[in-house]
């Protein structure tokens, strides 16, 4: 034993490297899972390892500032700047190909809107609420007027760390909006003070029954509970997957998510692509209003549009009998935070502007777009693309990566893995730890003022006082030259229904609490000009 501790003793360092390369080389020979392994022994895993770091490589190196996806260099830099309130300029005018496809462009008026000195927007630059009411046509005990145009999309606690979700809740109170949970039940995070609305889909995780059923006196006990839940969302489908369910894996589910979510811990837990609760349209509007009626709260539906018979349906009972969703989240086929197969991801469901106008057109025939706060979701946390999606009929926006990223997110596209650097996507406690709550709540805050306040500028400069008053005619949208450039009511084939709106000056002088603006002037002309 000596004279072979002795002899190993005498190996100097870079034998040692020798002999471990030519165990790495007979095992690559070896094996047979890789072929490139076993082509080229040692050298083959330098292949792996640039395959790992490729992403990296090309989004700091090599992509220029508007090559990338889903965001480009710029937008995130607008987002990070907005956030941190630093010059989020662009000197030297703009490096975007303005004549390429689908490029937006905002009609100015020869005369800006003028502010005058009372107006709220004189003292409050980011005074911005929605010119809509949730739940004011259908009469429910507590309508609900969101304060913000701009709002946090769908994400759960579970796909979100619980330092994540607790920033965009608390970012959400500072700026006067409202937070979705997302499906996966109302968590604690949720509930620092900012507005929210309870989201679930086919697992109805919060208020599940013990079959996996919906159970309505889990939703009714969590809404007297926690008054601060302004509205309910019942999720159809999202635009990362629709029509496909989930697996929720029993590693992942701790004691803590297990309570929130209603669910068992460490077993599977299966969100299936349809829902229990109702099985057609019928049945849906019939959920939707048991629910109103129970808890008093606008209820709406979220959705990724694609083929449009069940919708026109929908819209059929809607008028024969004046019940259905006070509010409807067009979700974009572009995908979001939630992690899908590239065949769901890249093919199913139609972008927003198509399925928006598809579903807008449908609803308009049918005399009811008045009735229904229209909430488009789907890459639209840019003030330009904000003002397009208000021209075609969306009421609010809800940003879900826009968010993530301004309490920061570095789109490191690995949500789904458990290991998001950032800390954001991952249940990770070290991983957390990076996250300040505090700074991280005063950065959304203050990416939602800033697109605010750009969004009132480009508002102003196309010669109105709110964003709800923009029309088709005032975006113009590239087709390919300036020749076949087309107006948004020409490429879409409609025109916008006119929003009743009074002034901002009556939405303000609307009682405030809370972030709940309750119906006393602008709501009760809202609520007489829908009767008529």
């Amino acid at each position: 034993m000596e004279s072979i501790l002795a002899f190993l003793g005498s190996i100097s360092w870079w034998m040692w490297i020798i002999i471990v390369l030519i165990l790495i080389a007979i095992r690559d020979v070896i094996q047979p899972y890789h072929t490139i392994s076993h082509n080229f022994p040692i050298i083959g895993h330098l292949r792996y390892m640039l395959e790992k770091i490729g992403p990296e490589m090309r989004q700091y190196f090599v992509a220029n500032n508007r090559e990338e996806l889903p965001f480009n260099r710029i937008e995130r830099g607008w987002v990070y700047a907005s956030a941190k309130k630093e010059n989020n300029y662009e000197g030297f005018g703009t490096d975007r190909d303005i004549y390429s496809h689908q490029h937006i462009f905002i009609n100015n008026a020869m005369m800006p809107y003028k502010i005058d000195e009372n107006h709220p927007n004189k003292t409050d630059k980011t005074f911005l609420p929605c010119a809509k009411v949730m739940g004011a046509y259908h009469k429910r005990k507590k309508p609900y007027r969101p304060a913000s145009i701009i709002n946090v999309s769908a994400m759960s606690f579970g796909s979100l760390s619980a330092k994540a979700v607790e920033s965009l809740n608390k970012g959400v109170q500072i700026a006067g909006s409202y937070h979705n949970t997302g499906e996966g039940g109302l968590s604690p995070y949720h509930s620092n003070g900012g507005d929210v609305i309870f989201h679930f889909g086919t697992g109805y995780f919060g208020v599940r029954a013990a079959d996996g059923g919906f159970s309505m006196e889990k939703m009714i006990a969590l809404v007297e509970k926690n008054p601060f839940i302004k509205a309910i969302e019942i999720k159809l489908s999202q635009g990362a997957k629709p029509g496909k369910g989930g697996v929720l894996p029993g590693s992942k589910i701790t004691k803590e998510i297990a309570e929130i979510r209603g669910v068992e811990v460490g077993k599977d837990v299966l969100s299936p692509p349809n829902h229990k609760a109702f099985s057609n349209v019928p049945e849906l509007v019939d959920f939707i209003e048991a629910i109103a009626t129970a808890t008093g709260l606008p209820v709406g539906i979220k959705a990724a549009i694609g083929k449009l018979e069940q919708w026109e349906e929908l819209a059929d009972i809607m008028k024969s009998t004046n019940k259905g969703p006070d509010f409807i989240t067009v979700d974009g086929g572009e995908g979001g935070t939630g992690a899908a197969p590239p065949s769901f991801a890249d093919h199913v469901s139609l972008p927003w502007v198509y399925g928006f106008s598809d579903l807008y057109k449908l609803f308009q025939a049918k005399g009811l777009t008045e009735r229904i706060v229209f909430i488009g979701s789907g890459k639209l946390g840019f003030p330009a693309k904000a003002a397009m999606a208000f021209a075609m009929g969306a009421d609010c926006i809800n940003v879900a990566r826009e968010a993530m990223m301004s309490i920061g997110c570095i789109q490191a596209q690995v949500c789904h893995t458990n290991t998001c650097p950032s800390g954001i996507a991952t249940q990770s406690k070290w991983l957390q730890n990076g996250i300040s709550v505090p700074l991280k709540s005063e950065r959304l805050a203050q990416y939602f003022k800033t697109f605010r306040k750009e969004l009132i500028e480009i508002t102003h400069a196309a010669g109105y006082e709110h964003p709800c008053q923009f029309k088709m005619s005032d975006i113009d949208v590239n087709v390919d030259d300036h020749n076949l450039s087309k107006e948004l009511n020409r490429t879409y084939k409609y025109e916008k229904t006119e929003v009743p709106f009074t002034g901002v000056q009556a939405l303000k002088e609307c009682s405030y609490l809370g972030g709940q603006y309750y119906m006393e002037k602008a709501g009760k002309t809202y609520t007489s000009v829908l009767k008529k």
